[in-house]
């Protein structure tokens, strides 16, 4: 019988984040700010997060390295603290650098026909992270999880709202060619069931007790699916991607941008990884775009006056701002010019941060409201023109999103991508793909089309030149750091 590992520390590392975390509420399943004595609920604050998950900022350092190594501007996401917090950023940068295989993993639990502005944020982040590192995506639907943690859906309506919101997430713009999207309840099996398994065996009941908060009245369903959120880390779940040796698999990790409530699955899985000797996965943690009723809250699909949806029409997305979208404003016109408004609790205003690709128009948009010369109604006519030019353009996007486009994306298939264009890629994986002539074609590099033999044996000729030449800096590396540790 194999043994399970300690996760006495787990378990103690999470009580203590619990007590530690108490004035405010971030967790998988809701998001509530602390209460303030007066009664009013505070902005969520992502500092203490960073200290009470362990997880690291996002500086300025980062985000040079990150310019110098991509050769791309960091994502305003990235400049203006949205996405705030990380994992081992810096070793996904040291494999771009060395162009090192690695994947973009995020995911999306279906709950309503349609999504909200707020999921859709991370879905703009990774399409411009996948044009930039030119790696392969794999979207999550997890719609079993929606049937376990609901007291009133049904398989079938969950596995209805997996289509419709796939729809949508690929509306984003992403390239087919290196993106697979999968429904949980239509790919769970094979090499991915088994790593789903060898994640289970790994935790146990008090461990889930611990992080998820689960107790004596959950059901099983609920303590499993961590297992099966964690398995989609491991590059080995996709043998049609990164093909079925698990001993080159093994290595290669995934960059998962996510909100950071999603965090406690993946601390589990980053322990659970260590043990199967599988890559832990890198994250970024995005902050929550608020609720229009305020900071301390995060939109939901169950609430339709709580958030602007993709569905919603131009004068639906004007009403709503103008009568729920929270001001900063001061009570009287007199008081506003004087004192100004507050910008950090201004709903318009966060939502402009996140829309808003110009820094400068930014800057001055938030000076003017905290001097006191721009009012709240300009404000707010400000931040709609944005969100229907925004929801009107993805509609336009989606309606062109059409059934076989659907499929293409959720079909078994191998990807194709090239990572750093300024090195050749250190794998030997060359997908390979027998096409309606039944001429088999390759595409190691990523480009399409089809190779002849020799083409295909000078291409591996070419990487296995590469990987010699990577292997021997290594070498030299590691022989010159053991004599400096000498002198």
């Amino acid at each position: 019988m194999a043994s399970v590992p300690d996760q006495t520390a787990a378990v103690a590392d999470a009580t203590a984040r619990d007590a530690a975390s108490s004035k405010q509420d971030i967790n998988p399943w809701s998001v509530s700010g602390e209460v303030g004595e007066d009664g009013k609920v505070k902005a969520i604050d992502y500092r203490k997060l960073i200290d009470e998950f362990g997880t690291s900022s996002i500086n300025e350092a980062l985000l040079q390295r990150w310019e110098k190594v991509t050769g791309t501007r960091p994502h305003r996401f990235m400049r203006r603290g949205i996405f705030f917090s990380h994992r081992d950023l810096d070793m996904i940068l040291d494999r771009y650098e060395k162009n090192e295989p690695f994947f973009l993993y995020t995911g999306r639990g279906p709950s309503s026909d349609s999504m909200h502005i707020g999921h859709t944020q991370v879905f703009d982040f990774v399409k411009w992270l996948q044009e930039t590192l030119d790696v392969p995506l794999i979207v999550m639907l997890t719609d079993d999880e929606k049937y376990l943690f609901s007291e009133k859906r049904t398989v079938e309506e969950v596995m209805g709202y997996s289509r419709t919101n796939a729809t949508d997430i690929i509306a984003a713009g992403f390239d087919p060619k290196k993106t697979f999207i999968f429904s949980d309840f239509a790919y769970v099996g094979g090499a991915f069931y088994k790593n789903i398994v060898r994640f289970a065996k790994r935790v146990t009941y008090n461990t889930a007790k611990a992080i998820f908060g689960f107790d004596g009245s959950s059901n099983i369903g609920k303590i499993h699916f961590a297992s099966i959120q964690g398995a989609t880390s491991f590059a080995s779940s996709f043998p049609h991607i990164f093909g079925e040796d698990e001993k080159k698999t093994a290595s290669i990790p995934c960059l998962i941008p996510c909100a950071i409530d999603q965090d406690p699955y993946f601390r589990l899985t980053r322990d659970c990884a260590s043990g199967l000797k599988f890559a832990k996965p890198a994250l970024i943690h995005m902050r929550f775009l608020d609720a229009l009723q305020g900071p301390g809250s995060k939109m939901s699909a169950s609430d339709d006056n709580s958030a602007i949806f993709l569905s919603d029409s131009a004068k639906q997305i004007k009403t709503k701002v103008n009568r729920y979208a929270f001001s900063g404003g001061r009570e009287t016109l007199e008081e506003h010019r004087e004192k100004g408004g507050n910008a950090d609790v201004d709903v318009a205003y966060q939502y402009l941060t996140f829309f808003m690709e110009d820094d400068e128009e930014l800057k001055k948009i938030k000076d003017d409201y905290t001097g006191g010369r721009l009012l709240t109604g300009e404000l707010k006519a400000i931040c709609i023109d944005y969100l229907q030019k925004y929801v009107g353009a993805f509609q336009e996007r989606r309606s062109k999103v059409t059934d076989a486009v659907v499929d293409e994306f959720m079909s078994v298939r191998p990807l194709e991508w090239k990572g750093n264009p300024n090195v050749p890629r250190a794998d030997l994986v060359v997908p390979v793909t027998k096409p309606a002539d039944g001429v088999a074609s390759a595409d190691a590099a990523g480009a399409p089309g089809e190779m002849s033999k020799n083409q295909m044996k000078k291409l591996l000729k070419e990487q296995q030149t590469a990987a010699k030449k990577a292997a021997k800096a290594k070498e030299k590396e590691a022989a010159e750091a053991a004599g400096d540790d000498e002198a």
